[in-house]
């Protein structure tokens, strides 16, 4: 089975955690990537922890996921839409993204991969 994972660009993301349209806003980051910068109320589960700590979500909640640029947010979208989580999001551009768009007071920061 094929999945793909829908994007939602910095301002529709504001506008839905505005009204209280995300039941869980999920941050696939690396630990030392959450400590420096992260979407307040965000639930910080690291990519290569997900699939062990997929019991700490809901299958109900409407989940958006996001990353520093987004790629492993689509990663963790897809690793979500395969067991089974219907409503899954990823955050296009990831928190660059969101902290040039909505929030400068987001340290921005570059990847050391």
């Amino acid at each position: 089975m094929t999945h793909s994972v829908q994007q939602i660009n910095p301002v529709e993301l504001k506008e839905r955690l505005d009204s209280g349209q995300v039941g869980l806003l999920l941050d696939v980051r690396e630990d030392w990537e959450h400590s420096m910068a992260a979407i307040a109320d965000s639930t910080h589960i690291p990519l290569a922890e997900l699939v062990d700590r997929l019991q700490e979500l809901a299958f109900e909640d409407d989940i958006v996921v996001y990353c520093h640029v987004g790629q492993r947010s689509y990663q963790a979208g897809l690793i979500l839409k395969e067991a089974g989580f219907k409503n899954v999001t990823n955050l296009a551009g990831g928190i660059d993204a969101w902290s040039q768009l909505v929030d400068p007071s987001i340290r921005r920061y570059r990847a050391s991969f």
